[in-house]
């Protein structure tokens, strides 16, 4: 069966660990990650290693392999902007369309205790997973980047 560790700044994993979590989210976000550092950044983020409010970073495994992982975020602003952003979820790709995602993110939105907000693109499958889940499309984001 699997099994579900959940690291935050009370519990962290080690450095090993983390570096494990960095890798498989690298690889199993497909063309929707980022690099590793910023990767490594929202993990420090969530475990309080760089100045945060926190949050918490959920692994599934299979044995000793990562098969799923979630970052989330707290953001400090409840009541006017969600109090948690989930930055990452994935699901290795040997392991999708069991389930498994579905039952990470349930795991991750209880875990996070409080509303939660993420970012996804137009064409992620996972979109359709996340608006069965209830999440609803209230914004048009927008950013401004200055050069």
């Amino acid at each position: 069966m699997y099994k579900t560790n959940i690291f935050n700044p009370e519990n962290r994993p080690t450095e090993t660990q983390k570096q494990e979590i960095v890798d498989f989210l690298y690889t199993h976000l497909d063309r929707f990650g980022d690099p590793k550092k910023d990767i490594s950044k929202a993990i420090d983020y969530s475990l309080k290693i760089s100045e945060s409010f926190g949050g918490f970073v959920m692994e599934l495994r299979d044995d000793n392999r990562i098969i799923g992982a979630v970052v989330i975020n707290k953001t400090g602003m409840d009541g006017y902007i969600p109090g948690n952003i989930l930055v990452y979820i994935a699901i290795h790709a040997d392991y999708r369309g069991k389930g498994l995602g579905k039952d990470l993110m349930e795991k991750a939105l209880n875990e996070a205790a409080g509303d939660v907000a993420l970012h996804v693109e137009p064409d992620n499958p996972a979109k359709k997973l996340y608006e069965r889940l209830g999440f609803t499309n209230k914004y048009l984001e927008m950013r401004y980047k200055p050069e």
